[in-house]
């Protein structure tokens, strides 16, 4: 009896054992189940596109920059070397051809370290299940997440060769200094392509992603070159080199440098891309998509414009550092910007919107608007040559009073200026209220009579500047200023011959490139093409282009702003050595200095001052003295490889020698004579008469080396 009892508990006993087991067999049926219908799809894979950074071109389609949330760059299996492929097998998965997605050797690992650390440790991961975690899962240390990286990792094992699970996984691990993918380390720690990485090289690539901060050659050179030759031991002890190959790679240095474009370089032009494109194509597209952005930018220029505006700012701030110190004020840094177009395309070749974009984001060659003083000079002598004025139209430079009187300026006076000239016209109450009286004043406080216009503007000279607009009409200068190319509100007055009002620096260049290009205006443009990850074009600039001025016109008034590189105030770019005209400019209270000078291949522009317009450079710093010598040296080193140039004058174009004192043609008596160039048909009919000796003019001992 007791032997049936025990037979029948043991049968009970195996009956209940065996249901528990299908039980549970049935409820990991049933979880598994669950997980897989919680687990992405892996159909997913097969249409995954990586996030991928956007490439910014320079003119001559070489790599200047990226934009990114993941530096990237997807390439196929066969541009990536062989050694770069058995590096990262060796030190990651050495039996990736062999298993079938799971390492048992590796998950007896795992289960190991969990009993000795009582939790969920990373580690003996194979590549596929690491490439699973990496697309499809998060980085949780959950033994809920390994189940569906195991899940997941068979899945992939059985749709996807092993060479395409190689592929996707070195394009996608991440290598430190925001490099995604085998490219994108290769273009960061060896400046070079994935295809041309030696041996050496594809072991340190493989050695970065166990820990990227730890092993990065930057950072700490001696884990990196550590782990990198374990590689390399490994790669000799599985036959995948041979002792040779082993030596000779030892023996190169690791990269100690990294291999990106300096961001003051580019900073300014890529945040103007970014304003310029995230609007239209969306944040994402923009640093995930993998576009290709082809610019107008000169990398070679763009370099000699951050060159030479960094070192005179940076001397010029020492030298300032003293008045800083005897006022006892905290030292502030003077600010720049320089701009450069291409006067027949309207290219951008170059744009620098301030010393550090790091520190200030703000750009002050596109974005800031403050006064041009006397660049602004150009636009209304082309004003008056528009209305029939010549270069040898005779202006005359005499002191002038204005008196405010309604709603516009009223000159009172071009004699002698005297209190008792004013108290004749203004009320007693207001002699002392400076907003209605305007005496406008030449820089060298002088007079000196009758000049012609090629001389006035040479000179700079204020008041024949004001004359001019008064005789055009200010609203027929704002016309011309717009048609150029202005688009900021400019004042309906007198004062806007001295550059009383606020324009951006690109503005300016913009304009003066009409003049380069001989009457043609083209809008400024940054984008020449932009490419999917496909190479399909999105979309293509033309330049966009207009005939605004006639090229007799702006043949003229090159010719006069020739002069003031020649005898005025432009004098320091005579060290171009190539034949260039421009214009200074400088405002009230100094606190604003500029040059815009051209030649027939390129047109720059450079503004000086202090980001507070309240804050002076200094009473001898000018346009012509600091201004003109940076865009000196940046366009001598911007066209250093382009031949030499002069400006060809139109059709329709006259000679004549001139009398400079009176206007009219010269005679073999004139001592003060000038070869000036005319509109055919506009050349003076008279001749001078007259002793010329006691009033001749020495134009050069009156050059006002700066304003």
């Amino acid at each position: 009896m007791k032997q049936k009892k025990a037979k029948k508990n043991s049968f009970l006993n195996s009956l209940i054992l065996i249901t528990f087991i299908f039980l549970f067999i049935i409820a990991i049926g049933k979880a598994t189940a669950n997980l897989i219908g919680t687990l992405p799809s892996i159909q997913q894979f097969g249409n995954y596109i990586p996030n991928l950074s956007t490439k910014i071109y320079d003119k001559d389609n070489n790599l200047i920059a990226e934009l990114f949330t993941e530096r990237r760059v997807f390439t196929p299996i066969n541009k990536i070397p062989v050694n770069l492929q058995n590096a990262f097998i060796v030190i990651e998965d050495n039996d990736f051809f062999k298993h079938w997605g799971i390492s048992i050797k590796g998950i007896a690992r795992a289960f190991l370290r969990i009993l000795l650390k009582g939790k969920i440790v990373e580690g003996g991961s194979t590549i596929t299940q690491q490439l699973a975690k990496t697309i499809f899962l998060t980085s949780d240390k959950t033994l809920i997440r390994k189940i569906k990286e195991a899940l997941l990792t068979v899945q992939l094992e059985k749709n996807y060769s092993k060479e395409e699970i190689l592929q996707f996984y070195m394009n996608q691990i991440y290598f430190g200094n925001g490099a995604y993918g085998v490219q994108a380390a290769a273009r960061t720690y060896f400046n070079k392509n994935v295809q041309d990485l030696n041996l050496a090289e594809c072991a340190m690539l493989a050695a970065i992603p166990k820990s990227p901060n730890y092993y990065n050659p930057f950072k700490n050179e001696k884990a990196a070159l550590a782990r990198r030759n374990l590689v390399l031991l490994k790669m000799r002890e599985l036959n995948y080199i041979t002792k040779e190959q082993e030596k000779k790679a030892l023996g190169v240095p690791l990269p100690l440098k990294e291999n990106t474009p300096k961001e003051n370089m580019t900073g300014y032009f890529l945040e103007l891309l970014r304003i310029m494109l995230e609007p239209k194509y969306g944040t994402d597209a923009l640093f995930k998509a993998g576009l290709s952005i082809y610019t107008t930018i000169d990398i070679r220029a763009q370099a000699a414009a951050e060159k030479a505006l960094e070192e005179a700012l940076k001397n010029f701030d020492e030298n300032k550092l003293k008045v800083f110190e005897k006022l006892k004020q905290k030292p502030i840094k003077v600010q720049g910007a320089l701009i450069a177009i291409d006067p027949q395309s309207g290219a951008i070749r170059a744009m620098i919107g301030g010393r550090n974009f790091r520190e200030s984001q703000f750009n002050r060659a596109t974005q800031a608007k403050r006064q041009p003083g006397s660049s602004f000079k150009p636009f209304i002598y082309m004003t008056a040559i528009e209305e029939g004025f010549t270069t040898a139209t005779i202006l005359n430079d005499k002191p002038m009073i204005f008196v405010h009187k309604g709603n516009s300026w009223e000159l009172i006076s071009r004699d002698a200026i005297t209190l008792e000239n004013i108290a004749e016209t203004v009320p007693e109450k207001d002699l002392v209220n400076t907003k209605k009286i305007w005496m406008p004043t030449n820089y060298s406080k002088k007079y000196r009579g009758s000049l012609t216009l090629r001389t006035a503007l040479a000179l700079s000279i204020n008041t024949c500047a004001v004359e001019t607009i008064i005789k055009v009409g200010p609203s027929k200068v704002i016309q011309t200023a717009r048609n150029l190319g202005i688009t900021t509100p400019l004042a309906d007055s007198p004062s806007l011959a001295l550059g009383s009002s606020e324009v951006t620096l690109q503005e300016m260049v913009s304009a003066f490139a009409t003049f380069a290009s001989g009457g043609i205006k083209t809008t400024p443009y940054i984008i020449t093409k932009i490419t999917d990850r496909n190479g399909k074009i999105l979309e293509q600039s033309v330049p966009q282009q207009k005939e605004v001025l006639s090229p007799q016109n702006c043949f003229i008034i090159t010719s006069v702003l020739k002069s003031v590189v020649e005898k005025g105030s432009g004098w320091n770019a005579k060290n171009l050595g190539r034949p260039c005209a421009g214009k200074t400019g400088t405002t009230n209270n100094s606190s604003d200095a500029w040059f815009i000078g051209y030649t027939p291949q390129l047109v720059g522009g450079v503004w000086i001052g202090y980001d507070d317009s309240s804050i002076s450079l200094g009473g001898k710093v000018t346009g012509g003295v600091i201004a003109c010598p940076i865009w000196t040296q940046f366009m001598k080193k911007a066209l250093e490889e382009e031949p030499v140039l002069d400006f060809l004058p139109p059709e329709n174009i006259e000679w004549a020698l001139i009398d400079q004192r009176t206007g009219l043609l010269a005679t073999n008596k004139t001592l003060d004579s000038l070869l000036e160039v005319f509109i055919s048909g506009t050349v003076p009919q008279k001749y001078s008469t007259g002793s010329v000796d006691s009033e001749k003019q020495d134009l050069d001992s009156e050059t006002e080396k700066g304003f």
